[in-house]
Parts: C-alpha cells; sequence; structure tokens
C-alpha cells in the first residue's frame, strides 16, 4: 500500500493530482496546475452565475439551478481532492483559480452596475464553509 504526504510539500514529483497522473516531469506538473486551477476558476464562474431569464417555467428552473449546483459541487470536490495531495504549487492553484474567479466575476472590479439590494445575483446560492 502506498502512502503519500502527510505534511505540505515543494516539488513537481507527485502523482496525487489525478489518480492516474505521470507527475514525473515539469511539464505534466504545469498542466496539473493549469487544470486545478481553471477547475477551481470554474466554481466560482458557476458560483456567480446567471443563466436563467425571467418568465422560465418554474421546472424547468428548478432542473436547471439543480444540474448547475451539482456541477459546482463536483468540480469543488475535483479541487478539494487536488489540494489533499498536500503539495503546496496545487494548493496554491487552486486558491488562486478561485481567487481570479472571484475577481472576474464576484467583485465589483467588472461590473457594470451595482445590484439592486433585492436583486439576487447568482442562479445558485453562494459556496459557504
Amino acid at each position: 500500500m502506498k502512502m503519500g504526504h502527510l505534511t505540505l510539500f515543494w516539488g513537481k514529483n507527485t502523482e496525487d493530482i489525478f489518480p492516474g497522473w505521470s507527475g514525473g516531469s515539469f511539464c505534466s506538473y504545469f498542466f496539473g496546475l493549469i487544470w486545478v486551477f481553471l477547475l477551481s476558476f470554474m466554481v466560482e464562474r458557476l458560483s456567480h452565475t446567471k443563466f436563467i431569464k425571467q418568465g422560465t417555467n418554474h421546472v424547468v428552473a428548478g432542473l436547471l439551478q439543480t444540474l448547475m449546483y451539482a456541477t459546482r459541487v463536483a468540480l469543488a470536490y475535483l479541487v478539494m481532492l487536488a489540494v489533499m495531495s498536500f503539495n503546496v504549487g496545487v494548493l496554491l492553484a487552486s486558491v488562486g483559480g478561485y481567487a481570479v474567479g472571484f475577481l472576474v466575476y464576484g467583485s465589483r472590479a467588472f461590473r457594470k452596475a451595482d445590484f439592486i439590494q433585492y436583486e439576487e445575483s447568482s442562479d445558485i446560492p453562494p459556496l459557504n464553509c
């Protein structure tokens, strides 16, 4: 039985980003970090999305919300499993993806207009810690 790291470590020699990941070269490690960054970025994108239009059938809207929620949870769990490799580079890539995703989709930096106080900013509830 193979044991992984139990503390944070630096290095490209990790197989724990995703099962079967080769992880021996810098190139594969770099692409793994990009993949984790994009996964966490997409979690933030789904957390701040507004796809459902006013007047949409309630059943269709509910099914779409459920699908978006399930997709967001699945992506968030993949990011969590990648971070559990205890590789500092993977941790920084995931936090960076969440931060850039929030900057682009959740902060006021790129917002064209302020939200009205009673208006919901997304179709699905925000992630809670």
